[in-house]
């Protein structure tokens, strides 16, 4: 007769693996974000509305050319500084006042971890802000001209370097600070940032200096790959990239997490 074995009861102390850590943790910051009223005024209805109101009416003069075709990429460029700055800089500048990052940091999750948590809420959001963005684009009679696929390498960068930037207001002001200069930014970078207004409206010295902001690199290289069929808009990448570079830099060497 053959002995049944016995079950093993005892526990099993230890930590889930990395990847399924980060899948936990996005899970929450995802559905953190969704449940909140203002943020998804500033990600996903904002946005939308700037493009129904300047493409659907005449109150800007866009130049030649179907007014949708000039205000779709820069409306994508404003959601994605919307999401992986303002939105980011807040949220995160609330958490760590609240002592939830300090709390995080007791738990198996690593800061690396968390980071990575966060970027892929950025990712998965960005994603959602496109297709929203997108459709309502398509329905106005947005017809791009170059491969989508083109524009991934400007929305990374410019993903990028807005998260870093943004990380860095959240980990070195305090969180009322924060609310307050993220959204001034982004007030500010919304009307000089070559989103709505055409750049080309502004005298050619200011102009010259704002073509170097973050967010008018992503929103002229989303419309030089969206609008005019160029592959790899050398131009604005780098300018994203240098930012990219600065943000991460500076936002690893002076974020607090207390």
């Amino acid at each position: 007769m053959t002995a049944t074995p016995s079950l093993d009861l005892s526990p099993a102390p230890g930590a889930a693996r990395l990847p399924r850590m980060i899948a936990a943790q996005a899970g929450y910051e995802l559905r953190t974000l969704l449940r909140n009223g203002e943020q998804l005024l500033l990600t996903l209805i904002i946005p939308v509305v700037l493009l129904l109101l300047f493409g659907g009416t005449s109150l800007l003069d866009l130049g030649p050319g179907p007014r949708v075709d000039f205000l779709t990429p820069g409306v994508l460029a404003l959601a994605v500084m919307s999401t992986a700055f303002t939105g980011q800089a807040i949220g995160t500048g609330f958490e760590r006042r609240y002592g939830v990052l300090k709390r995080l940091g007791a738990t198996p999750l690593p800061r690396s971890g968390l980071v990575a948590a966060k970027t892929l809420t950025v990712l998965v959001v960005e994603a959602l802000q496109a297709v929203l963005i997108c459709a309502v684009a398509l329905a106005m009679g947005w017809r791009p001209d170059g491969d989508p696929l083109s524009a991934l390498a400007p929305v990374l960068l410019g993903t990028a370097a807005f998260s870093g930037f943004g990380l860095l207001m959240a980990g070195t002001l305090r969180a009322e600070a924060t609310l307050a200069a993220a959204n001034l930014v982004y007030v500010l970078l919304l009307a000089t940032g070559g989103v709505v207004f055409p750049l080309d409206r502004f005298p050619s010295a200011v102009r010259a200096a704002l073509e170097l902001l973050p967010i008018s690199a992503l929103a002229d290289g989303l419309r030089r790959v969206l609008q005019d069929g160029v592959a790899f808009p050398g131009g604005p990448l780098l300018v994203l990239a240098v930012w990219a570079v600065a943000g991460t830099v500076l936002a690893a060497r002076f974020f607090r997490w207390e």
